[in-house]
């Protein structure tokens, strides 16, 4: 059986990657490991990087990567894709598949780190203010019975909750998620998720995103369904949400799916459900948000 450890980064297609990784760098605080015409690898902490900047023609999302649990080798996890008769690609000690709407996952094999906890390690390189970790991530869909059966089947993660039959999370370690589905009727990446020490330090960022012209598409909000306190905040151009979140529950080894109401409460304990445009990513709907029309009474038009 293949088995997760954790997730591993993110890789973005950007139009400029030096621009692009300076860019997330002083506004996300990430540290630059390495900058190259088409690559460049950004760090939250000391891990080689969780954010990995590519050239291509049209910004977006372009892979997610998981570690293989110690007792999953590379040919192992091929052998169970494969025989689940997913098309699998080696290349660099890395496999590579893709989903059922096409979003392509990297597999990297498991990484012996021994390091002691980040508090207890010495630095010479890191900013005073970043996240601790990359989280995890989450996914629009138009085919979630589809998506389920391939992030449990083929990939091995575990269910955690749903949203009533509208949103699905998964689990691979303790965190309540390390991937999510919400059925939107149409595929896109959606949000990556930044691991903040506590709301003092989300305050902070999001003062320092301010003053960059970022804004906030929904939050701070007190999610019901994995208990997180999250700020989304918009990147218009890489056409996602970057998420920061605190206080992600914790599972017990013995957890069991739990089907959630799709009401305001398990979306937000604190109060409202995000705009309409916190789903979208056309022009439109990202002037919409920026300009906060929908909180003015102007309705969001369709997408034509």
């Amino acid at each position: 059986m293949i088995a997760l450890r954790r997730i591993d980064h993110v890789a973005l297609r950007v139009a400029d990657v030096p621009e692009a990784a300076a860019r997330w760098a002083v506004q996300f605080g990430l540290t630059a490991r390495s900058i190259a015409p088409g690559r460049a690898l950004l760090s939250c902490d000391d891990e080689p990087y969780a954010l990995e900047l590519l050239a291509g023609a049209e910004p977006g999302h372009d892979h997610t990567a998981f570690e293989l649990a110690r007792t999953c080798p590379l040919e192992l996890a091929a052998a169970h894709l494969r025989s689940r008769e997913v098309v699998v690609e080696q290349r660099e000690d890395a496999l590579f598949c893709a989903d059922p709407e096409g979003n392509r996952i990297q597999l990297m094999p498991h990484r012996e780190t021994g390091a002691p906890p980040a508090h207890a390690r010495s630095t010479s390189s890191l900013p005073g203010d970043h996240p601790r970790k990359l989280g995890h991530v989450n996914f629009l869909t138009g085919r979630i019975a589809a998506g389920v059966e391939f992030y449990t089947e083929a990939l091995g993660m575990r269910l955690t909750d749903w949203l009533g039959d509208a949103g699905v999370w998964f689990h691979v370690n303790s965190d309540h998620h390390v991937m999510a589905l919400v059925d939107k009727g149409r595929a896109h990446f959606h949000h990556l998720a930044l691991d903040v020490v506590d709301v003092g330090q989300m305050r902070s960022a999001l003062d320092h995103l301010g003053r960059h012209g970022r804004w906030l598409g929904w939050g701070p909000a007190r999610h019901g369904v994995g208990g997180n306190v999250a700020s989304y905040v918009r990147i218009v151009e890489e056409a996602c949400f970057v998420e920061l979140y605190v206080d992600m529950e914790q599972l017990d080894v013995d957890h069991r799916p739990r089907r959630w109401p799709d009401d305001r409460f398990s979306s937000n304990t604190w109060g409202p459900l995000p705009p309409r445009s916190y789903f979208r990513f056309d022009p439109v709907a990202i002037e919409y948000e920026r300009e906060s029309l929908e909180t003015q009474g102007r309705l969001l038009p369709d997408p034509t």
